[in-house]
């Protein structure tokens, strides 16, 4: 690189530096208000928040910064193509493209109501009141259809709503996939469910809730967060958040009547956390500082919860150290019950309590209401009975209220519609295709875990996905790291084996 270029690449990373920093301002009064924020204090942060978001779009979309990455890309074909600063300005270049599109008014507007509808529906939810929030749910289909108009789409108007959470997908994409995954987990469902049943009362007698909270963040560092860079805070409905690649936190809830629930959720966000804290500190205060995709970060959240954290390799080493914290109630509990107990498939209403077989049954439930919400084919005001129907059609259970049906995802009442959802069912899949790929560079994996050492399986990730950020795009991303493109079958075959061997059963 030439001088000039040299001033100039300076000149944009410290621009970008500076967006980054109003953007994740944002982010702690976003983890503040699901923390420990009053709920009087909702109308004034979603103020304080809309003027941030505006800030931040006004200074990306500022004439002075689009030049400058004008003149850089220019000069970029003398670059390595998967250098940080080619890769950089190939990613700044589709984000302006998208920010043009999108009136910072707009924006300003939109984070007003989204910080309203969150408390709203903090409130609501509790109360079984979906008639409270049905205006703020009518803006919000508004909203996110105006955005999807912005950017624009040629096929369906969902499109630019799940390309923005997981590029390169779009409803063509994703409907044949989820039909295809439908149609084995149906009647493999069915087959579980004519077997003889698995026992899991040993989670469901009384558990402390600071020893839960204490046992499932021992557990997260055992796997590799970093508390020096972390934390862990109670709220509504757990997520991960980024303040910086030094500061990633966790939260989690605590049922004290359901063990499961602290821990699989507290690993759950840990498999975030893993992923953001493994960013390349090359990366930090730039757009390329984040994961690649929707679908791939729950890629990582799943992996670690689910193939790592419900397998019968990992409990051999860390059930004695939970009996350990709960002799009452685990000590005359076996290895062998206690495994059956936390992958018990039993169909239930909540898609964040499914077991892990149900689970993508309630993702591509909501994924078809999205689109039809979008494409007008159903009302907001249609949407709890649609919501109950296809519960009873798909999982053979109802609802006695709204608070367990259409009110129980935050998503829909602090973000947009649609796009909001397929990311975890894509992160399902692939998390098993790129645990396979673990397992092949690194066969001894299984028995590292069985004696709860995690540091190779942990370092692998590192290298093939979480340094790299948001360099390249999901599927550029998956075929480095796996060698190829996304294929459902490592994850299907997962699922067979698994509860085959679980419920005794041939499938």
């Amino acid at each position: 690189m030439d001088h000039d270029f040299k001033e100039k690449f300076i000149s944009l990373k410290d621009r970008l530096a500076e967006i980054h920093d109003i953007s994740h301002a944002n982010a702690v009064l976003g983890w503040d208000q699901a923390t420990y924020m009053p709920s009087g204090g909702a109308v004034a942060r979603g103020r304080q928040m809309a003027t941030l978001g505006k800030l931040a779009h006004e200074k990306f979309t500022d004439p002075a910064l689009a030049k400058l990455l004008e003149d850089l890309s220019h000069r970029a074909e003398d670059l390595d193509p998967d250098g940080d600063e080619a890769r950089l300005i190939q990613v700044v270049q589709k984000d302006l493209a998208k920010a043009q599109k999108i009136p910072a008014d707009f924006l300003g507007r939109l984070n007003v109501h989204f910080a309203k509808s969150y408390q709203a529906w903090a409130e609501a939810r509790p109360k079984n009141d979906f008639a409270s929030l049905q205006d703020d749910l009518e803006c919000t289909l508004d909203f996110s259809r105006a955005y999807a108009n912005y950017l624009g789409y040629q096929d369906h108007i969902a499109d630019p709503l799940i390309g923005a959470s997981d590029e390169g997908m779009s409803v063509r994409e994703v409907r044949p996939l989820f039909a295809e995954l439908r149609k084995v987990l149906v009647p493999l469902v069915r087959a579980v469910g004519e077997a003889e049943p698995l026992d899991d009362s040993c989670l469901k007698q009384f558990y402390d809730k600071d020893r839960q909270l204490g046992v499932g963040l021992e557990l997260a560092q055992t796997f590799g967060y970093d508390l020096n860079r972390g934390r862990q805070d109670l709220t509504h409905h757990p997520f991960c958040t980024t303040f910086s690649i030094s500061d990633v936190r966790i939260t989690t809830r605590v049922n004290e009547h359901d063990l499961g629930d602290a821990i699989f959720s507290t690993l759950h966000e840990a498999g975030h956390a893993l992923y953001e804290q493994g960013i390349h500190p090359n990366l930090e205060a730039t757009p390329l500082a984040s994961g690649t995709s929707s679908g791939v970060h729950e890629s990582q959240s799943r992996l670690w919860e689910n193939i790592i954290g419900r397998s019968l390799g990992f409990w051999s080493y860390a059930y004695p150290k939970l009996q350990k914290e709960f002799p009452d109630q685990l000590s005359k509990v076996s290895l062998p019950s206690f495994y059956q107990a936390i992958n018990k498939v039993s169909p239930s209403l909540i898609r964040t309590d499914a077991d892990e077989l149900t689970y993508n049954l309630h993702v591509i439930i909501r994924f078809d209401l999205e689109c039809q919400l979008l494409e007008g084919s159903l009302s907001i005001a249609d949407l709890p009975e649609a919501w109950h129907t296809r519960y009873q059609q798909d999982l053979g259970l109802r609802a006695q209220d709204d608070r367990n049906g259409v009110l129980q995802d935050v998503h829909w009442y602090a973000g947009f519609i649609g796009g909001a959802f397929q990311g975890y069912t894509l992160g399902n899949i692939m998390s098993a295709q790129i645990y396979q790929a673990a397992l092949k560079a690194k066969p001894n994996i299984p028995q590292d875990i069985r004696q709860g050492h995690f540091e190779d399986l942990h370092l692998w990730l590192k290298s093939h996905i979480y340094q790299h950020g948001r360099k390249f795009s999901p599927n550029e991303l998956l075929k480095r790291a796996t060698g190829e493109t996304l294929s459902i079958s490592p994850y299907l075959d997962y699922l067979r084996e698994k509860y085959a061997d679980l419920y005794q059963i041939s499938l």
